[in-house]
């Protein structure tokens, strides 16, 4: 067995980021003291990235069960949904944020590539891509350089590996200065019966790593994501990836190959923690072990330490377990696609991983032990409601002056110009969104991406949905929100929800205040995904987006959703489609404009609890909006969210440039009825000819309607006064964003 000098301590074990009971517990397992590989092992293993210890207890109690699962949840690369008609969607949404605050090219391009091997690892072709963005405040200038990073770094490489990017979010607020958010989500496609799994079985099969070679980038990457960021984390750059897309590509055709081949037992991405990752977990899924010479790892840099190639986790790689006597259909495929495929061990019966080089035993640990489910530790972390929390809820509406008339454009003004509604198009024009011919979106914008499964008549849905500022203002609540929210866009769309995955981004764990955050937003996700029926299929905990100076960021728990549109003529976009058409509330306003971009950014005030919010109604609205499109009732559908129902308005105008005469509420404040952000309510526009059905349909489902004005001329006029021209309006609108990055 190596042992590299004196054995670590407790205190090299604190310095790889594990606690001393945890190093107690790992000489127990072991029956001895680790050498300096093995605690590097468990470091990784049990951080908070690999192993969920501060977070499984809470996971476990989301619904997971659906007649659609054909995977279990957070068992597999991805989650796993059967669409209908033998097809299966593989999905899934993870963070790749520590990396991109240090290095904002490479981090999220290599989040990118990450979440796509995840698909393809599935046995799933990708067929779409979205993005979850937060940054902070966009005057300064480290945020325009973080945007500039990130969204560069999205582009290049979704762009060269030839999948579209279809949708997302962005939004700024000062929470993020520090720490910024890159989620990135993926979808593809297989035929049911056809999927790969991650795991290892059958003694004497060999083991291969395939695609690129390994280097010393993204060492230690798995631990760097489970601390705070300090001024201390530049000196960690090497914990950041470095991406190819062209290598993947290659990769991604490599490997559906194989698996079509039907020459694999198992196959995982080598992501967070690479080697060691990849080999402990598909070991004990199939309750076998495996010998591994290290020796053997193609390796970019000479001499690597035995814990460098362990835990590097240089981009592009897979580890396949190919089934004995066809390693000659593994050599012949990657030697096809230009790729390294070489056999570093073989499968055994033992439940142990033994790793060696040049012929010595360096590391030889049990492979239960070490992951999720396993032998890692699982905490139950105290929490506690923060201070603010009742402080947010003595706000009264009655303290804030109702907006005056004569005030009402130039709040529309700045609320539109403001970057968390202005146009994300500087963001999205640098991402190819056709590429693949399935977008649907592309000349008829929807609340939901809608993309095309060829072959079938189907389409997906996919939407990433969170505002923040109503899961700080409540979680529970808040998150309840996001998950009604993203189902509503998909419903708004044409679609029918039927899965989530989350991306759950929060602050420290171990702080109390911050944990209750996590647990108020797991129990609201539960509510909300029971009531729409849409289990999780797994997803990614990323805790410690925090920092010393700043405190942590906004909980922000994005929610990834999959809808299904089995009928293309029951497409739903959200533009006005013609003069004299009639434009409706669906849904109930009410006098509240709390956690509202109005009343956060334009008058200025933090401490508001969320917004009106109930779930039983928001089911109702979902059901009638859905029976609305199918019955062909409705023109155009769009839900009421960030800005409020002026802004949704105007959204609607844009595409066709087509303007509105609407009037406004008068038991309803103006700033609530403008800019208030209650939920549940969705504009659509009616034909004329069809409005006494329309009403009928709604009345006979007990749902509030209130019917707002007409699709009309190329103003936006509000209770008789022209707020702006359409045309004007867009133009400041449409080009906001890149006026203040460039400033």
């Amino acid at each position: 067995m190596e042992s590299i000098g004196t054995l670590p301590t407790v205190e090299t074990a604190k310095k790889l980021g594990l606690l001393p009971e945890e190093y107690d517990r790992i000489q127990e397992i072991l029956g001895r003291k680790p050498n300096f590989t093995e605690l590097s092992i468990f470091s990784v293993m049990w951080s908070e990235h690999c192993s969920y210890k501060n977070s499984i207890v809470w996971l476990k109690t989301l619904p997971k069960d659906s007649p659609r699962m054909l995977a279990k949840a957070g068992e597999e690369n991805a989650g796993l949904v059967d669409l209908g008609d033998g097809l299966g969607c593989a999905f899934k949404i993870e963070s790749h944020n520590h990396p991109s605050a240090l290095e904002p090219y490479q981090g999220a391009a290599t989040g990118v590539g990450g979440i796509n091997r995840d698909i393809f690892t599935m046995g799933a072709r990708p067929i779409a891509q979205l993005n979850s963005l937060r940054f902070g405040n966009i005057d300064l200038a480290k945020t325009k350089w973080l945007v500039k990073g990130v969204v560069k770094g999205i582009g290049d490489y979704g762009n060269a590996f030839g999948i579209p990017t279809v949708g997302g979010e962005v939004q700024f607020d000062d929470c993020y200065n520090v720490n910024p958010l890159v989620n990135a989500f993926s979808a593809g496609i297989l035929k049911v019966g056809t999927q790969a799994s991650a795991i290892s079985y059958g003694v004497g099969n060999p083991v291969f790593i395939v695609g690129s070679a390994t280097g010393k980038d993204g060492i230690g990457g798995a631990s760097f994501a489970s601390e705070d960021i300090t001024a201390k984390s530049s000196e960690k750059l090497p914990a950041v990836q470095v991406g190819d897309p062209f290598q993947e590509k290659l990769l991604l055709e490599a490997s559906l190959e194989i698996i079509e081949a039907g020459c694999v037992i198992g196959i995982q991405d080598m992501g967070a923690a690479g080697i060691i990752c990849s080999t402990s977990e598909m070991s004990a899924k199939g309750e076998h072990g495996m010998i591994i010479d290290l020796s053997k790892v193609p390796t970019r840099q000479p001499n690597m330490q035995p814990f460098e190639i362990l835990l590097s986790e240089s981009q592009e790689r897979m580890l396949i377990v190919v089934e004995k006597g066809r390693e000659h259909e593994a050599k012949r495929i990657f030697d096809k696609w230009d790729l390294n495929c070489e056999q570093i061990g073989t499968v055994t019966d033992t439940k142990r991983l033994e790793f060696y080089q040049d012929g010595v035993l360096v590391a030889d640990v049990p492979a239960d032990d070490l992951v999720l489910g396993g032998g890692a530790p699982v905490y139950h972390r105290e929490y506690k409601e923060p201070a603010y929390f009742q402080e947010f809820k003595k706000f009264k509406l009655d303290s804030v002056a109702d907006l005056p008339k004569e005030e009402l454009p130039k709040a529309l003004n700045y609320m539109m110009n403001h970057p968390n509604i202005a146009s994300k198009k500087w963001v999205a024009q640098q991402y190819d969104s056709s590429i693949g011919r399935a977008n649907r979106n592309t000349n008829a914008p929807s609340d939901a991406a809608v993309v095309k499964v060829h072959g079938s008549q189907k389409s997906i849905v996919i939407t990433v949905d969170c505002n923040s500022r109503y899961v700080n203002a409540d979680p529970e609540e808040g998150t309840a929100m996001a998950v009604a929210e993203a189902a509503r866009n998909i419903v708004c769309s044409g679609g029918v929800p039927v899965a989530i995955t989350n991306c759950l981004n929060f602050g420290n764990p171990y702080v109390p205040e911050v944990y209750w955050q996590f647990v108020g937003a797991i129990k609201g996700m539960k509510k909300s995904c029971e009531a729409f029926e849409t289990p999780v299929t797994g997803g990614n905990v990323s805790f410690y987006n925090q920092s010393s100076d700043e405190g942590p960021v906004f909980p922000t728990p994005t929610i990834g959703m999959l809808g299904i549109l089995e009928d293309p003529a029951n497409k739903m976009t959200l533009d006005f489609k013609k003069e004299g058409d009639a434009i409706y509330l669906v849904g109930e306003s009410v006098n509240d404009i709390a956690s509202s971009e109005y009343v956060y950014s334009y008058k200025g005030i933090k401490a508001t609890p969320a917004p009106h919010f109930d779930l039983a109604t928001e089911q109702k609205v979902h059901k009638a909006i859905s029976a609305l499109i199918t019955d062909k009732l409705i023109e155009s559908a769009h839900d009421v969210s960030d800005g409020g129902l002026l802004v949704t308005l105007a959204e609607s105008s844009f595409p066709r440039g087509l303007g509105f005469n609407v009037t406004s509420d008068a038991a309803i404040r103006q700033d609530a009825f403008w800019f208030g952000e209650a939920q549940s309510r969705v504009v659509v526009s009616v034909d004329a000819a069809k409005k006494a059905a329309f009403e009928a349909a709604l009345q006979t489902q007990g749902v509030q309607f209130s019917a707002l004005g007409n699709v009309q001329g190329t103003d936006m006029v509000a209770d008789g006064a022209v707020l702006s021209s359409v045309a004007a309006a867009y133009q400041s609108f449409d080009t906001a964003l890149e006026t203040a990055l460039m400033k």
